[in-house]
């Protein structure tokens, strides 16, 4: 019992990191900062980290800002290279310009250009997922919508694979059944796009909103906030996998076609059936995929 608390102490403790890294990352992250506010030591901290994701801490922020740039530079046409670097958190271009072309071996110019395709064929060729189109989501009908900020209890996992995602929402499913949770809304978060990041290095975060709840429960599971903001939707079904074809299209072929651009935000699904739970595998969705306009 010990061990397992211990276990849960430091997962919670990672968690709470990438979940900083991911929602400052237009900042200056500060490690003595975060250690401090943790009350533990900054470097325990990082030896808790790489246990937990393999990736020391500045490693990780480094290649989420990248990821978050290269995604970016393909969906906001009308932003400049600087704009988005600045988005990401780099303070001068010339950083931004080395980092991008040390990791991608491009410029964040020709990445832009079309060098993206090379890198992006690679991933889908070593993907176990089928990201290619499944059918003409052109015909999608998109919503516009405000969100409510929302407080979430959750897990996070490394990777989009169905075992890792099925053991986690099982958890949460018996976490909602000990604590008498009757009605809810089951969420992905989806913190990377597959298309340039291999499946492996995603961020998805399974998470669950509780209706009608008076105070927060104490658990072993971590509490988020879903920030509210700006977004388009999509009504989809399919089988499990199928949002990330989505996701393709939305971010690469609706998006720089149709007048908005995207952040830095997660994009997610609000399930109304989870494939997880349904015995064909099958699921019906709201997509929602983060936007802005000026």
């Amino acid at each position: 019992m010990r061990k397992n608390n211990t276990l849960n102490r430091h997962q919670k403790l990672a968690f709470k990191v990438l979940e900083h890294i991911n929602k400052y990352i237009d900042t200056d992250i500060n490690i003595d900062y975060l250690a401090s506010e943790l009350k533990v030591d900054r470097f325990h901290l990082q030896k808790i980290f790489k246990e937990q994701f393999n990736s020391n801490i500045y490693e990780t922020i480094k290649s989420i800002r990248l990821q978050k740039a290269s995604n970016l530079l393909l969906t906001n046409i009308h932003s400049t290279i600087t704009e988005i670097a600045n988005l990401c958190g780099y303070s001068s271009q010339t950083s931004f310009i080395t980092a991008f072309k040390k990791k991608f071996n491009q410029t964040p110019k020709q990445w832009r250009q079309g060098g993206y395709k090379i890198y992006s064929d690679k991933i889908l060729q070593n993907s176990s997922l089928d990201l290619s189109e499944k059918y003409d989501y052109s015909k999608l009908e998109v919503k516009i919508v405000k969100t409510k900020e929302q407080k979430a209890y959750y897990i996070l996992q490394k990777g989009y694979g169905y075992n890792e995602g099925i053991n986690n929402w099982k958890k949460i499913q018996a976490w909602a059944y000990t604590h008498d949770i009757k009605e809810c809304t089951q969420i992905g978060i989806f913190h990377d796009n597959p298309i340039i990041t291999p499946i492996d290095d995603c961020f998805y975060t399974a998470a669950i909103v509780p209706k009608n709840l008076d105070k927060q429960i104490e658990s072993n599971l971590l509490t988020i906030t879903i920030d509210e903001g700006l977004y388009a939707t999509f009504d989809i079904s399919g089988k499990f996998g199928e949002v990330l074809p989505l996701m393709r299209w939305a971010y690469h072929e609706w998006l720089p076609k149709s007048g908005f651009e995207t952040n830095t935000k997660p994009s997610f699904a609000i399930f109304h059936k989870n494939p997880i739970f349904d015995e064909k595998k099958e699921f019906e969705a709201t997509f929602y995929l983060p936007i802005q306009y000026s």
